[in-house]
């Protein structure tokens, strides 16, 4: 009696928790990037905090105390802005039409959407300097209905950067969020009207809040691409409007400067690390929320 009372009063072994199967099918993945992504990174990374086998500073401080490279950075984020905006004010209702849409007419929409992601970046940087050019589509598209009187210039400049930029990458902004649109109950917009909210409220209280989680997606991946742009800024603008990665592949390519090249392409990918994070931890508040 006593030792069946011994024994049941013994503390059980809690089971080892075993490694999820699922899990170890993300390991190739894992260690592929880890390898052609990330010790990249930290090498480029390293050569720029450990110029001579010691930690230093000189190269970041030898960046930043130079006003030609605030320019840089600010024709970098400020063209990563207005293509983010643009994007978001394009690609926010064109969602809803995508996600409210059906049979032929969302078809069409979608290939729309998804087709371009097929063709390369330069291909489609190329066209658009043929649409961008004095004598190009658009122009003569404006001459002809007389909006215009004579072309404008449009390519090598600011305007035309920002136009190519952001219908290369719209797609970006509108799939976030249309996978999101596509989850809300269209019924809630007739709720919010039976209880006397009008088409501004419901729009500001119902539907944006609710399509908060593919709008910071969408700005995170435009933003992301659109600062680190290159082949973009090169064929539509050329050396006139210097960014962070025309300065990096310069300093690499042509003035053959590792310490510039890899302090202007880790500033860079700070940049870029930031605006992950932060939309994630936005992500996550507004879902708590």
């Amino acid at each position: 009696m006593s030792v069946t009372a011994g024994r049941l009063s013994a503390p059980r072994r809690k089971p080892r928790e075993s490694l999820d199967p699922a899990a170890m099918l993300a390991l190739p993945g894992t260690l592929y990037l880890l390898i052609a992504f990330a010790l990249p990174l930290l090498l480029l990374l390293g050569a720029s905090l450990f110029p001579d086998g010691g930690f230093s500073l000189r190269y970041y401080l030898e960046f930043f105390g130079d006003s030609f490279h605030w320019r840089v950075m600010g024709n970098t984020l400020g063209a990563a802005l207005w293509t983010t905006g643009w994007c978001l004010l394009l690609g926010y209702p064109t969602a809803f039409a995508l996600a409210r849409s059906r049979g032929l007419v969302q078809a069409v929409l979608l290939i729309s959407m998804i087709l371009p992601l097929s063709v390369g970046v330069v291909v489609k940087a190329f066209a658009w300097t043929i649409v961008l050019r004095t004598d190009g589509v658009l122009n003569q598209f404006l001459t002809g209905f007389g909006i215009i009187d004579e072309p404008l210039r449009l390519l090598f400049t600011e305007a035309g950067l920002i136009f190519g930029a952001t219908n290369i990458f719209l797609p970006f902004m509108v799939l976030p969020i249309y996978s999101v649109v596509k989850l809300i109950d269209p019924r809630l917009q007739d709720a919010g009207a039976t209880l006397g909210a009008g088409p501004v409220y419901r729009f500001f209280h119902i539907t944006v809040p609710l399509t908060m989680p593919g709008v910071i997606a969408g700005i995170a991946f435009v933003f992301s691409l659109a600062v680190s742009m290159y082949v973009i800024p090169s064929l539509l603008i050329g050396e006139r409007f210097p960014t962070l990665s025309t300065l990096t592949a310069r300093s690499y390519l042509y003035l053959r400067n590792q310490a510039l090249g890899s302090t202007s392409a880790s500033v860079l990918l700070m940049i870029a690390v930031a605006v992950v994070l932060a939309s994630s931890v936005l992500t996550r508040r507004w879902s708590h929320r």
